[in-house]
């Protein structure tokens, strides 16, 4: 709401990224922006078929929202490309009109993943907050690991744990001191992560030699 009313105050307009709408765990669906009351008046909301349906790569989706950000995104796209392949657009209808069952499918299997994710590296010494939603787990460092930076432990973790995460920096300056960990693997190579982070961490400072802590760079 505060949303809304900020981007009526100063004539702007909101543009609400909802792809990972139907991943959510706990019976806690994210709401739209749409919802609410006069949203419509500043909002375009976009999402995909990527996340829902396991499409990705695919490049469907659809928006909906103010007629005018529409009707102008409909003029963009109609200088840039003449519609998706016909099979994929085809594709697309079926998952949309058919059964539905396979949304609840998917989001069981990222709330299972989630679930061994938090328990698993929990016991091995990292403690995770267990994401609301989405495929993704966003870490603070490792305690010891604080001062090095997200992008130094990253690297530290491919080379001494076999374990890839994208570093917090990545996605802007804020998200320093975080890691992000997608949950795009089985319950059992989980597992076997946590158990190689685990080695990790408890020999983790004698790998800390040829790191330079972030509050030392110039």
């Amino acid at each position: 709401r505060d949303l809304v009313a900020f981007a009526k105050k100063h004539e702007i307009f909101v543009l609400s990224d909802l792809a990972y709408s139907e991943v959510y765990f706990d019976d806690n669906p994210p709401p739209s922006v749409l919802q609410v009351p006069g949203a419509f008046d500043v909002t375009a909301e976009f999402t995909s078929m990527s996340k829902t349906f396991s499409m990705a790569g695919w490049r469907m989706g659809f928006a909906v929202g103010n007629e005018r950000i529409i009707a102008a995104l409909t003029r963009v796209k109609s200088y840039l490309d003449y519609g998706a392949f016909t099979p994929v657009q085809v594709a697309a209808t079926a998952a949309l009109n058919g059964p539905q069952d396979c949304i609840k499918e998917v989001r069981d299997i990222y709330r299972k993943r989630r679930d061994v994710l938090v328990e698993t590296f929990g016991r091995a010494g990292w403690d995770i907050p267990p994401p609301a939603a989405s495929m993704f787990a966003w870490a603070p460092l490792p305690e010891k690991f604080r001062d090095v930076g997200s992008m130094a432990f990253a690297t530290l973790m491919v080379e001494k744990s076999g374990v890839v995460v994208s570093p917090g920096v990545a996605f802007g300056e804020h998200g320093e001191g975080y890691v992000r960990i997608a949950m795009v693997e089985n319950e059992q190579r989980i597992r076997q992560a946590a158990r190689n982070i685990r080695r990790f961490l408890e020999s983790g400072v004698e790998s800390l030699h040829n790191v330079v802590p972030l509050a030392n760079r110039r």
